[in-house]
């Protein structure tokens, strides 16, 4: 599907007055960097524009624009042409066959639930302000390469930009259905938490996608005490853990309820691991403690003291008050690595991890015998069945392969990028051994795709190929024995 506008973003005027003489706006600055993030995902210069300032590239139905990128504050939950907008982007975009994710809710400042506009609610948002953990004041950022800067606005930008980069490539046809879900082994339940740990909690979250977990909740979760309790309910059935961080913060309390998000969280987790406790089955939970708590009100300083002392609300779960570190290296050892699925091969030589698209299967097969009849043990790519399958077997090749060859034919060069990238996050699946070397085959000028990269670049008839990949196999296999 093709787009005039990649990135269309909308705001109250307000909001991007310049701070100084000669200062661009927040949301002409917001624009610039998400600019240089997304070229880099992309490995193109995206077309990202601010709506009033490119109104006459713009089509009144906004069907025109891939993404739409809303900056939520004050200003703009009372602007009647932001929420025009939004509701413009909505209905061209139910017009569309691709209507998931396409909407992207940006927070300049905070603004409670339920005074954001009802279309944006249930949106995962992306916090681009400052946070004082010990007030609880929260400020726009002025120096935007400070520490603290570092920790949160840049934090989310690359989150912005790598979910906006998945997007595009939907829509365009060029990657998966669902990104996300490629990478999952099983589900992790990450519970909300207050503002004095959402840094921590991004933290985290990165930490266990990376590890090829898909984590919940996905949506933000609703404002009243009933459907928050089925949403969380139906996530912990999915989830295999949880994991819950408890800070100074008490956290929102919603509609029709006494306690916050997070206490209500917590039981219904704990519910959840009586349940499996009696069924037989496994549900582990790991609740983190801030261990530097100052400034917590009355009513979270009981809730710690019960979830320290009360053994219902402790039910199945691990409790934990160290740095955030040591958390982090304990949810590995009981997460991540019980879960590594490592793939064992018995051949005594070097395995050669055969990478190529459907479309190239054929042409792929005389570098498949050739490989084995030189003594290698050839892994491929799984190419039928369900995408997530497909994944997974993807992933195991990608923790066991010594040496990986890609086979660009049909396909086009964003696969390759794809590809190329998952060898880089090859540690980050669980891979515990160094690899030998990386062919690339077929591609006529590699230097945009490669970017630095130690891969060996090979060119030309299939016939030639052969040899100079034995003669490269060789080369790595000796170098490292």
């Amino acid at each position: 599907m093709k787009f005039d506008i990649d990135v269309l973003i909308i705001f109250a005027d307000q909001d991007n007055e310049p701070s100084g003489e000669g200062n661009p706006g927040w949301v002409s600055q917001f624009r610039r960097f998400l600019e240089l993030m997304l070229a880099q995902v992309l490995g193109e210069k995206p077309n990202v524009l601010l709506k009033s300032e490119h109104d006459s590239l713009t089509s009144p139905r906004l069907d025109n624009a891939a993404t739409l990128v809303t900056i939520l504050s004050k200003d703009f939950c009372k602007s009647g042409p932001c929420l025009d907008h939004t509701e413009a982007f909505v209905k061209a975009s139910e017009d569309t066959p691709q209507t998931i994710g396409r909407i992207f809710k940006v927070f300049k400042n905070y603004i409670p639930v339920m005074d954001q506009p009802p279309r944006l609610r249930p949106l995962i948002g992306y916090d681009m302000y400052q946070l004082d953990p010990d007030s609880g004041q929260t400020t726009e950022y002025t120096d935007y390469f400070s520490t603290d800067a570092e920790r949160q606005y840049w934090m989310k930008m690359v989150d912005l930009a790598y979910d906006i980069y998945d997007t595009l490539m939907r829509l365009r046809g060029e990657g998966p259905a669902e990104v996300r879900t490629l990478y999952e082994r099983k589900a992790i339940y990450l519970a909300e938490t207050g503002h004095d740990l959402s840094v921590q909690r991004n933290i985290i979250r990165r930490e266990l996608q990376r590890h090829g977990y898909l984590v919940l909740p996905g949506r933000t979760l609703p404002s009243n005490r009933e459907e928050l309790e089925k949403v969380v309910e139906r996530d912990l059935e999915a989830s295999s853990h949880s994991i819950h961080l408890i800070g100074a913060a008490y956290g929102e309390i919603p509609e029709g309820s006494d306690i916050s998000v997070i206490e209500i969280q917590n039981n219904l987790a704990a519910r959840k691991s009586q349940r499996a406790k009696e069924a037989n089955e496994t549900f582990s939970r790991l609740i983190w403690i801030y261990p530097h708590i100052a400034n917590a009100s009355q009513k979270q300083q009981t809730f710690i003291e019960l979830i320290k002392r009360d053994a219902e609300v402790q039910e199945g779960a691990e409790i934990l008050q160290t740095p955030l570190e040591d958390f982090k290296n304990i949810m590995r050892e009981e997460l991540l690595e019980a879960d590594d699925r490592i793939t064992s091969y018995t051949s005594g030589g070097p395995s050669v991890y055969l990478v190529y698209d459907r479309v190239d299967r054929d042409a792929a097969a005389p570098l498949k015998t050739a490989l084995e009849d030189s003594g290698f043990q050839v892994l491929t790519p799984a190419l039928e069945g369900e995408v997530l399958e497909l994944r997974r077997k993807h992933i195991d090749n990608l923790r066991a392969f010594d040496i990986a060859v890609i086979y660009k034919g049909a396909v086009n060069e964003q696969w390759v990028r794809m590809k190329l990238l998952d060898l880089l996050k090859a540690p980050g699946f669980g891979r515990r051994k160094p690899i030998l070397g990386k062919v690339l085959i077929g591609v006529p000028s590699a230097g945009s795709l490669i970017n630095g990269q130690d891969i060996t670049v090979i060119e030309g008839e299939i016939s030639s190929v052969v040899t100079r990949l034995q003669d490269a196999l060789h080369e790595f296999t000796t170098a490292k024995t």
